[in-house]
């Protein structure tokens, strides 16, 4: 294993390895693994957690091809490990959060090198008003996990890394994120390309979220934000929605008080367009 931040190749100690499903947001299918038994191999290598539970199954096929399926979000069936046992296979072990870093990098590095970035959307000011309003609602992060929900092009994951929380972001939009990605603003074992609805089948509850700029909501489109809104309100013991108008946080409002949530609304003076509204989302035992 190399550096800091290891990639799946270190973690297996192979020169060069390639996961079998096409995208980070496959990763809970089952519809992968039949690859592995039906395309032979003549090595296989098991990785486990902390808690031995599997990881990934690696296989190798000829010269120097490795291929790896990843259970982090999905069991590994009995007849992929039966199979793992007749090629006589190593096991190796690393902690998972470790593993789960190096394949949201494996993915999102692959956007960035084949996904040409969206145009620059962030106006340079917004940054400092949106550290100044997290400044005073958190405070410094001391490490602890925040979720950039919607990240877009990164605004969020920038502003929290510089308070000191550990960054997980999101976005389906595949310029924007590579945009992040070719900016800095988005770090890609911090990131994950997946349908924001879905975010509870990749992500584990932490205890704080921040969603920049939802909207704009309105009578056409409210089911799908009312449904981002529940994902990361549920995900999180404390959450930040800001968004443009006073009837778009009365949405904010209603959708999170009916998943427990207590909220507090108040008007951000700082930035008249962006943020100008804030919901302030409190949910115990999320």
């Amino acid at each position: 294993m190399s550096g800091e931040h290891p990639s799946l190749a270190d973690i297996f100690g192979v020169g060069h390895i390639d996961l079998v499903e096409p995208s980070f947001a496959d990763l809970p299918d089952d519809r992968y693994t039949p690859f592995f038994l039906e395309c032979g191999g003549d090595q296989a290598r098991l990785l486990v957690d902390e808690e031995s539970d599997p990881l990934a199954v690696a296989v190798h096929y000829s010269d120097d091809r490795w291929v790896a399926g990843c259970y982090h979000l999905r069991q590994a069936t009995a007849s992929l490990i039966s199979f793992f046992e007749e090629l006589g296979g190593d096991i190796y072990q690393e902690d998972r959060q470790v593993w789960e870093e190096a394949v949201r990098e494996y993915y999102s590095l692959r956007i960035a090198a084949e996904v040409t970035p969206a145009f620059e959307d962030l106006n340079p000011a917004r940054r400092a008003m949106v550290q100044s309003l997290l400044e005073e609602t958190w405070g410094p992060g001391n490490g602890q996990t925040c979720l950039d929900f919607c990240c877009g092009s990164g605004l969020g994951s920038v502003v929290l890394r510089d308070l000191g929380y550990r960054v997980l972001a999101c976005d389906i939009d595949l310029g924007l994120l590579s945009l992040g990605f070719s900016t800095g603003r988005l770090i890609p074992r911090e990131t994950m390309c997946i349908d924001a609805t879905l975010a509870h089948h990749y992500i584990d509850p932490v205890r704080a979220g921040l969603g920049l700029m939802f909207g704009e909501i309105n009578s056409f489109n409210a089911n799908a934000w009312e449904e981002l809104a529940r994902e990361l309100v549920i995900l999180t013991e404390l959450c930040l929605i800001t968004v443009g108008k006073e009837e778009e946080a009365g949405w904010i409002t209603v959708w999170a008080e009916q998943c427990g949530g207590s909220v507090e609304v108040s008007e951000n003076t700082r930035d008249p367009i962006y943020d100008r509204w804030v919901c302030r989302i409190t949910r115990e035992n999320p």
